[in-house]
């Protein structure tokens, strides 16, 4: 069975509660949700940070550098497409990730973008170590 347009929207509509969800949670300051590509997705400032590709698939900005690391340290989780090569962008499979580390994504990619006075909202938070 096919899905019409506007079903289909709704079910990514859905999905993305979760997004929003955790983003809220995080305390993430000046976030406002959007769509990019058609898709529900999540800005600051008017910078996309994050985006639903399709019902498992997650845009997720993030450096270069950072991009690489996560793909090494967690393929089942993180990937990429030939259309994503070289771009600051990861894909994140939804079904694989859970709620604590899409978390802290959220945040790293909303700092990635997020002006530097906006981001000053959010003083980063360094776990502390016992002795």
């Amino acid at each position: 069975m096919q899905m019409k347009p506007a079903e289909r929207g709704s079910n990514l509509d859905t999905v993305f509660e979760r997004v929003v969800r955790l983003a809220r949670e995080r305390g993430l300051p000046e976030v406002t949700r959007s769509t990019s590509y058609g898709t529900p997705s999540l800005k600051v400032k008017d910078k996309s940070f994050v985006r639903l590709k399709d019902a498992d698939t997650l845009v997720l900005l993030c450096p270069l550098e950072q991009k690489a690391l996560l793909m090494e340290m967690s393929p089942h989780i993180y990937f990429e497409t030939d259309h994503y090569v070289a771009w600051p962008a990861v894909l994140v499979r939804l079904s694989a990730i859970d709620d604590e580390e899409l978390s802290l994504r959220l945040e790293n990619s909303w700092r990635f973008k997020a002006p530097a006075k906006v981001a000053a909202q959010k003083p980063l938070q360094v776990p502390l170590t016992e002795d």
